[in-house]
């Protein structure tokens, strides 16, 4: 099947194509601007704000943490993050050239808790014979500290073959051979989602705000079925490229998503 034309990317430098090869994420220090950091902050408190309980309601409920999803279809300033060129780049190294946006969400980790993720590859997916399927971006809102709930991941595991409840006694234990991912607020991490990753605990007084930009192959349903969940008015707005980054207009897209959305890679 063909989609409409690819929106112009271009390609990614060498030492980010071998970190991303290699290691499986690329950090980028300081990538978002103190304006544009403190306006997706801002926004995402304030939808906290007013959806209150419905907070995520769109997604699935995580222990001790407040999620949103479906964050396009609120603000353009999301619109915005989820198309930067420079991103879509990494993206299309780690996916090929056919991919889309599969959700938009943020997560809080909330103060004085006790809940990590286990260790999981995102949607449960391994690569196949095409390769890789996704790939998350994460957007540093707060700093990332070994106490607040910082990502811990294994470095090289994307090439494993393996997902990690398969391979390990307990996905849920340390890793020999995890790292944390620690930053300043403003870094953005892009990570091939088939990379052996979870959050960790906060155990702060402070709340720690990521947002997460995932996106996968276009042969693969999205997480969220971008055009059941975006409101008509919002879809009227986007410009050619961002419709084909969602999806909108993929009869493919329809066929696999409309039916097949949700799936996490440990939330039941």
């Amino acid at each position: 099947m063909t989609h409409q034309a690819h929106p112009s990317v271009a390609p990614l430098d060498p030492e980010s194509r071998a970190r991303l090869d290699a290691d499986g994420y690329l950090v980028l220090e300081n990538f978002v601007e103190p304006a544009q950091l403190d306006a997706l902050h801002g926004r995402i408190d304030r939808l906290f704000e007013e959806l209150g309980e419905r907070a995520g309601f769109e997604f699935k409920k995580e222990p001790q943490t407040d999620r949103l999803a479906n964050l396009v279809d609120y603000d353009p300033i999301f619109q915005w993050a989820v198309g930067l060129p420079k991103l879509l780049s990494c993206v299309a190294h780690v996916l090929g050239p056919d991919f889309k946006l599969s959700s938009l969400n943020a997560r809080s980790a909330r103060p004085h808790s006790d809940w990590s993720q286990p260790l999981h590859c995102d949607t449960g997916a391994l690569p196949d014979a095409r390769g890789n399927t996704v790939c998350n971006i994460i957007w540093m809102l707060d700093d990332f500290t070994p106490d607040n709930g910082a990502t811990r991941f294994v470095p090289g595991t994307h090439r494993s073959g393996k997902l990690p409840q398969e391979a390990l006694a307990d996905a849920n234990a340390t890793h020999p051979d995890e790292r944390l991912l620690t930053g300043r607020r403003g870094t953005v991490v892009v990570m091939n989602a088939h990379l052996w990753h979870g959050g960790t605990a906060n155990h702060t007084d402070g709340p720690r705000l990521a947002m997460h930009s995932f996106y996968c192959r276009r042969d693969f349903p999205q997480q969220q079925y971008q055009k059941r969940l975006l409101r008509p008015d919002t879809q009227a707005r986007l410009d050619p490229n961002l419709r084909w980054l969602l999806a909108l207009d993929d009869p493919l897209n329809d066929e696999i998503s409309a039916n097949a959305s949700g799936k996490s890679g440990f939330l039941k």
